[in-house]
């Protein structure tokens, strides 16, 4: 065999597949440029304070962005309130604590087919078990807990393949020294794995801010002009008379129902907001879509900031 012609082609194939590989990314971050130029081009003419601080109109010029952003929060808030905790606590469990076996197969072979269930499915689950069995109706909490059912494979997937990257020498010499099961978990692979664990929970946070389908499905208004009542103000205590179904509240309603009385009004997100102004006839709201855009496509980098920040700190922190 001729082995400098072996090594020879070796080489060429892997300058072809470097060159192919360049190449792609390149019209991949082509096109992303484009987009996002026309995105900007569009739109920036648009975005200043009172874009974000103004209610939704008739007339363009005159339409806001306020309730679509703070309906993104409030939503962002009990998904992530919900949904990353029961998922870190998902996966440590099914990593750490249950037995391999048929059982744990079926468990993990299922949470990975549901972060690849279309995210419409959740919506019409969400529809009939938060909206109709629960009487939760199109809120806030409804809204959150159904995006929160969304992301949590995807943070269990996360949270295991992060603890799976860990050497099993750590784990033995915990044990070796008198540690308990919880101390590992607690103070050896938690701490070492919060940098893959925060990557895991911005990029289901990431997807799910950006999601319509099925807040659509569950009955998000496409127009509000209000914001959720402000915990423990006027309104709130109105909101909270009308669950007690009286006037008068009980001192555990009075203390609770106030201050989280925005979980059941009626809201509305950014992708929702900007379905509604593209789908009117005429381009007069375009440039308030591409501003819509840029907020949006901002939010998600500064979440992907937020992660790299935290896992380089993380990675400091274990290294001293």
């Amino acid at each position: 065999m001729d082995i400098e012609r072996i090594i020879r082609r070796r080489r060429r194939n892997d300058v072809l597949f470097a060159l192919t590989g360049a190449t792609i990314t390149a019209a991949v971050l082509l096109v992303l440029g484009a987009l996002a130029f026309t995105l900007v081009r569009e739109g920036v003419s648009r975005l200043d304070l009172d874009f974000l601080r103004s209610y939704p109109s008739r007339r363009a010029e005159r339409a806001g962005l306020l309730p679509a952003w703070v309906g993104s929060l409030l939503v962002m808030l009990v998904t992530g309130l919900t949904g990353i905790p029961l998922g870190i606590a998902a996966g440590v469990y099914l990593e750490e604590y249950t037995r391999k076996g048929w059982f744990a197969s079926i468990i993990e072979l299922n949470i990975t087919n549901l972060a690849g269930v279309p995210s419409i499915v959740y919506g019409l689950m969400a529809l009939g078990l938060f909206v109709y069995r629960f009487h939760l109706g199109p809120s806030v909490i409804a809204a959150g807990l159904t995006l929160a059912l969304l992301v949590l494979p995807i943070v269990i997937v996360a949270t295991r393949e992060t603890l799976k990257s860990i050497p099993q020498n750590m784990r033995e010499a915990a044990y070796a020294l008198g540690a308990t099961r919880w101390q590992v978990v607690r103070h050896h692979l938690l701490p070492y794995s919060a940098g893959g664990i925060s990557t895991g929970v911005i990029i289901a946070m990431s997807r799910a801010i950006g999601e319509t389908a099925p807040l659509i499905a569950i009955g998000a208004v496409a127009f509000v002009a209000f914001l959720p009542p402000v915990p423990y103000s006027a309104d709130a205590f109105a909101v909270a008379r009308e669950w007690a179904g009286s006037e008068q509240l009980s001192v555990v309603e009075a203390a609770v129902y106030p201050g989280v009385a925005w979980l059941g009004t009626s809201f509305t997100v950014v992708p929702i907001q900007m379905f509604n102004w593209i789908s009117r006839p005429g381009d007069d709201f375009r440039a308030n879509v591409a501003a819509a855009g840029i907020v949006l496509i901002v939010a998600t980098i500064g979440l992907n900031a937020v992660a790299i920040l935290i896992r380089h700190r993380m990675r400091r922190r274990i290294k001293w």
